[in-house]
C-alpha cells in the first residue's frame, strides 16, 4: 500500500522500487508522521501498511528512543544538528508483538512536492547477531573442552595432591586418639595441637578441591577484579600438579604490590595452566629442568606474565604457525591449547607472543590492561 505522491512523474517507478526493495523502507515526513511502509518493512515489523501509515514513527522504537525521538526531530528543525541523518547507524526496532531486534538505518532527507521528507533504509541484523552468538557458544564450549581435557590428563597426580593431606589429617587423628587414651599429663593440650594441625590439612584438601571444581564448571564468562599474582600462584599449583617430572626447578619472580585485573579469573588460569605444562612438556628430556613463572608491569599499564622453560626451543615451522589450530609438536597434542590461549587473551584486551631463550628454551608471555589504572 503506497500513499498518493502528488504530481511525481516517476510514482509508478517509485512505487515499483519500493515495493520490491529487499531492506525495509520508510518515509517521514519532517513531523515524524509515517508516509510509506513498504512491503519488507511489514515482514521486519510485522505491521500492515494500514496500521502504521499516519501515525508517528516512534511506533516503531522500543524505549527510550521512541520518548525522545520526537525531541531528536525538533532539534534538527530548530539547529539542522544531525545526529543520524547521512550517517546510518546500528538501532534497535520493536516490533508489533513487542519483541526486538537489531537493525542498521540509513537516513536520508530530501524534497517532495516542496516538503521535507527523510527515507529511512533499514537492513535486518538479527542472522548476523545470530551467526556471533552461535560462533561465541562455539568458542566457550570448545574452551571448557581444553579445561577437561587438560584436567583429565592431570587426574592422576591430582589424586596423589589430595592423597598427601587425606592421609596426614588420618594420621593426625589417629596419634591424637592415642594421646587422649593415655590419660598422661598435658595429654589433652598435645591432642589439641595434633586436631589443629588435621584441621589445617583439611583445608588444604578443601583448597585443592574447590581449584579443580572452579577449573571445570562449565559457567558463563565472569569478570571480577582479580590480583594478578594470587591468580598465578593458583594456576601454577593445579599446572605442576600434573607435572610428568617431580624435579622442575620452579622460579617465581612476582611483581611487588597489589596489581589488579579485571579477568575471567579460570579463564586467565587456563591460559598459565597451559604454558606451564607446555614448558614441564617441552623439557621432558632435558638435563637441566629450570621454570620460570614472572610477573610484572610495564610503563603501558599493562600487567605481563612471563612463562619461560629450559627445553630444547621451537621448530622453525612450528614457530611460524604457533597460535593457529591443529598446531603441534605432541604426538597426542590435539593443537588447540595456544589458539585458545590467544583467544582468552585477546578477548581481555591483552597480546600474547613467544621469544627464543639462549642459548635455549621459549619464553612466552602475555599482557593484561590493569585495573583502576587513573
Amino acid at each position: 500500500m503506497m500513499m498518493d505522491l502528488g504530481d511525481a512523474a516517476d510514482v509508478p517507478l517509485f512505487d515499483t522500487l519500493i515495493a520490491t526493495a529487499v531492506d525495509g523502507i520508510v518515509v517521514i515526513d519532517e513531523r515524524g508522521t509515517i508516509q510509506v511502509f513498504n512491503r519488507a518493512c511489514e515482514e521486519l515489523f510485522g505491521y500492515a501498511p494500514v496500521d502504521v501509515l499516519g501515525q508517528n514513527i516512534r511506533t516503531l522504537m522500543p524505549e527510550p528512543y521512541r520518548t525522545e525521538h520526537d525531541g531528536y526531530l525538533a532539534n534538527y528543525r530548530t539547529t539542522g544538528n544531525k545526529k543520524i541523518i547521512g550517517i546510518g547507524r546500528e538501532v534497535v526496532g520493536c516490533r508489533k508483538d513487542g519483541s526486538t531486534f537489531p537493525m542498521y538505518l540509513s537516513v536520508g532527507e530530501g524534497q517532495l512536492n516542496g516538503k521535507r521528507i527523510f527515507v529511512g533504509i533499514i537492513h535486518d541484523l538479527t542472522s548476523r547477531d545470530e551467526t556471533r552468538t552461535r560462533l561465541a557458544n562455539v568458542q566457550a564450549e570448545l574452551v571448557h573442552v581444553s579445561r577437561v581435557s587438560d584436567m583429565a590428563q592431570m587426574v592422576g597426580a591430582l589424586a596423589h595432591e589430595l592423597n598427601q593431606p587425606l592421609a596426614a589429617i588420618m594420621n593426625y587423628m589417629k596419634a591424637a586418639r592415642r594421646t587422649i587414651e593415655t590419660g598422661a599429663a598435658g595429654s589433652a593440650g598435645k591432642a589439641q595441637e595434633l586436631i589443629d594441625k588435621a584441621a589445617e590439612q583439611t583445608a588444604r584438601a578443601g583448597k585443592i578441591i574447590r581449584n579443580i571444581r572452579d577449573f571445570l564448571e562449565k559457567r558463563e564468562s565472569i569478570r571480577t577484579e582479580e590480583d594478578v599474582n594470587s591468580v598465578v600462584r593458583d594456576a601454577i599449583e593445579l599446572g605442576l600438579a600434573g607435572a610428568a617430572h617431580p624435579d622442575v626447578k620452579l622460579r617465581l619472580e612476582l611483581t611487588a604490590g597489589a596489581h589488579k585485573v579485571f579477568i575471567d579469573k579460570v579463564q586467565i588460569q587456563q591460559v598459565v595452566i597451559n604454558l606451564v605444562r607446555n614448558s614441564v612438556d617441552a623439557m621432558e628430556q632435558s638435563e637441566q629442568r629450570h621454570l620460570s613463572v614472572q610477573t610484572r608491569a610495564n610503563e603501558n599499564g599493562e600487567l605481563i606474565i612471563a612463562v619461560s622453560d629450559s627445553g630444547p626451543g621451537l621448530s622453525p615451522e612450528v614457530a611460524e604457525r604457533l597460535f593457529q589450530p591443529f598446531v603441534t609438536s605432541k604426538a597426542e597434542g590435539m593443537g588447540i591449547g595456544l589458539s585458545i590461549c590467544r583467544s582468552i587473551v585477546e578477548s581481555h584486551n591483552g597480546r600474547i607472543w613467544a621469544d627464543a631463550n639462549s642459548p635455549s628454551g621459549v619464553t612466552f608471555r602475555f599482557t593484561l590492561p590493569e585495573a583502576n589504572m587513573d
